[in-house]
């Protein structure tokens, strides 16, 4: 029998399939359902910056205020009834959910500055969580931000927080910095012990009746990860921690694409809120079977088997392989 166990920021896990961070485990009772189904470990719905800092108050009533001023721009801002539950209750339901379950259970934090980070980085930590993951939710609007500015942001982030706990804490990237593979490197020398690529930003449309900003929530499909997939590839060898992909796993073949690319893991989400928590005892089975038909013994073999490690000139490849592309258009 194929051995799927892998290792993932130092965690000793059954199978590469991991929920990601979405509303299936704001309960305890959805948190169970996916570990029945062949989970691996949890990673938490994410505690917002905004939920955390008490100025989100005051932004509130500020935009509360100037709402006779422009009502079109305030549609920009959720109500601060649409945010999750607060603080408190996230971390009890991390106590919860480590009594609940057998499977490794991982934090999510999502903000852009360091000040609430730090503290509830630490309560998560005590709460029972087995590692961090920290989602920079990170949109350069001002003129004045330099790239400088950005990747400065996330390192900050990373050493402060590192600073505050003992368990081992991941980044959730964008796919947009100018040169992601020395971004990676940097916070790789941080201490960042995974990198999940990459963060979904959900695009707002416009209603041109209501003149107001509409926002949508697209679910992702299986062309999404070759974005990811690409850059584990280019990664993987290059960097120490561990890399997990995200975006786009919806299938056995999928996952196994992640894994041979040099991921640690598949993070899925889209798939569990469309078929639900059973979903995953498809992907563990079919990556199971997978393996036993091409005759590999173990995840780590697979891992890493189709990088660009043994590329001498990565760049070189993909430009050859992009004009390999546009000619095989009829």
């Amino acid at each position: 029998m194929a051995n799927l166990t892998t290792t993932y920021m130092g965690l000793a896990l059954k199978n590469p399939i991991v929920p990601s961070a979405s509303p299936l485990s704001k309960r305890v009772s959805g948190i169970r359902q996916m570990e029945d189904a062949g989970a691996a470990a949890i990673t938490m719905y994410s505690l917002f910056e905004e939920q955390i800092d008490i100025e989100a108050l005051i932004q509130h009533n500020f935009l509360e205020q100037v709402t006779f001023m422009s009502a079109e721009a305030t549609s920009y801002f959720p109500k601060a009834a649409d945010f999750s539950r607060g603080p408190d209750g996230y971390l009890d339901l991390i106590r919860q959910a480590k009594e609940a379950v057998d499977v490794p259970i991982i934090g999510s934090l999502n903000g852009v500055t360091t000040g609430g980070w730090t503290r509830y980085a630490k309560l998560i930590e005590e709460a029972g969580a087995d590692a961090l993951e920290l989602n920079v939710y990170l949109i350069p609007t001002r003129t004045s931000l330099t790239s400088d500015g950005v990747e400065n942001t996330y390192l900050e982030i990373l050493r402060e927080v590192k600073a505050q706990v003992k368990i081992p804490v991941a980044m959730k990237l964008s796919p947009f910095f100018s040169a992601l593979p020395n971004m990676a490197t940097r916070l790789d020398r941080a201490g960042a012990a995974a990198l999940v690529l990459f963060n979904r930003f959900y695009q707002p449309d416009l209603d041109l009746e209501e003149l107001s900003v509409v926002p949508s929530l697209v679910l992702s499909n299986s062309n999404e990860m070759r974005l990811p997939l690409r850059w584990i590839a280019i990664l993987y060898g290059h960097v120490n921690c561990s890399l997990a992909l995200t975006t786009g796993v919806h299938t056995p073949d999928d996952a196994v694409k992640a894994v041979m690319a040099g991921a640690s893991i598949a993070n899925v989400a889209s798939v569990l809120l469309e078929g639900g928590p059973g979903k995953i005892t498809e992907l563990v089975d079919g990556f199971a079977a997978w393996m036993e038909e091409h005759e590999y013994d173990s995840v780590e073999i697979m891992k890493g088997s189709l990088s660009q490690q043994s590329c001498p000139e990565p760049a070189a490849f993909e430009r050859a392989n992009y004009m390999k592309v546009l000619g095989s258009w009829k």
